[in-house]
């Protein structure tokens, strides 16, 4: 693959003869990277997960499959019928695909064109990108370019790539590249008819599902933090000290009550809107110097 360290895409056939034949099981094998940090990180999605199906909160999450293999070597499931919000954005609109507000909801619109199979992707993708938004900003996860964010036909969006977590960020000349909490950029927000300032439904249902999947992971931070705090002793770089898990405690506004941190999270997705330009410029640069998946 067309990567820095040059993993491998690799497809397995079923051996079996019986029966109608099964699809191809697809993989990433990497040499290069620690993917330990990426096996936590979908641990605790699948985690999160479990708790917001607790609370009748399914947030159409894709914690897709993750194993490393020994130092540096490991293995990732490939998610099929998905490509990067890169991919969608040059197909859309070139270079300057970054910019183009409407080329996700036109990519989707496409995908899904029978009103109600439109619906239901409308649906899987407010709900998923509430899912991650809440997630990544737990979490802390960083380096969040148009090739380490995939959308599915169904309307499933979700992230990859967990290369960065608990508050890590890229710099690029000592500067601090990513300047919100999580990325909910305008193309994102044109998906759910928030244009400008304009009100919507889907809009006021992302933001109630955000506050409820946000408020459900406070009730059981002692988990996140206890879950964390195991791994200090495996040697993942960015998880070395108590310091470090910190962040997380931050995020989960401990010591503040429900409704404190039910406005602290609308803070967060307010801080998004009015930033989104940032990420969009980030996009347009990560596109421009042939950016592809890490």
């Amino acid at each position: 693959m067309a990567s820095k360290k040059k993993p491998l895409w690799l497809e397995f056939s079923s051996a079996c003869s019986q029966g109608p034949p099964n699809p191809p099981v697809g993989i990433i094998f990497k040499h290069g990277d620690d993917l330990r940090q990426d096996m936590l990180v979908i641990q605790s999605l699948m985690i999160m997960d479990s708790i917001w199906q607790e609370k009748s909160l399914d947030l159409n999450l894709v914690p897709y499959g993750c194993i490393s293999t020994g130092y540096n070597i490991g293995m990732i499931e490939i998610v099929r019928d998905a490509v990067t919000i890169a991919a969608v954005q040059r197909n859309r609109g070139g270079t300057m695909g970054a910019f183009k507000n409407d080329a996700l909801f036109d990519w989707l619109k496409g995908r899904n064109l029978l009103q109600e199979i439109h619906y239901n992707a409308m649906e899987r993708f407010v709900t998923s990108c509430a899912g991650y938004c809440v997630a990544t900003y737990v979490l802390g996860i960083g380096d969040r370019h148009n090739d380490n964010i995939m959308i599915m036909d169904q309307g499933n969006l979700f992230h990859i790539d967990f290369g960065h977590f608990l508050g890590n960020t890229k710099r690029f000349m000592g500067v601090r590249r990513e300047r919100v909490p999580f990325v909910l950029t305008p193309d994102f927000l044109y998906v759910m008819g928030r244009v400008g300032k304009r009100s919507s439904l889907y809009f006021h249902r992302f933001m109630d599902t955000c506050i409820q999947a946000y408020l459900a992971l406070r009730c059981h931070s002692h988990l996140l933090v206890t879950l964390f705090s195991l791994m200090l002793l495996t040697g993942i770089p960015e998880l070395s000290c108590a310091q470090d898990i910190n962040y997380l405690r931050k995020a989960l506004q401990e010591g503040r009550s429900e409704e404190e941190a039910g406005k602290h999270f609308l803070q967060q997705i307010a801080a998004c809107e009015h930033e989104g330009w940032t990420v969009q410029t980030n996009w347009w640069i990560h596109i421009m110097m042939g950016g592809h998946q890490g």
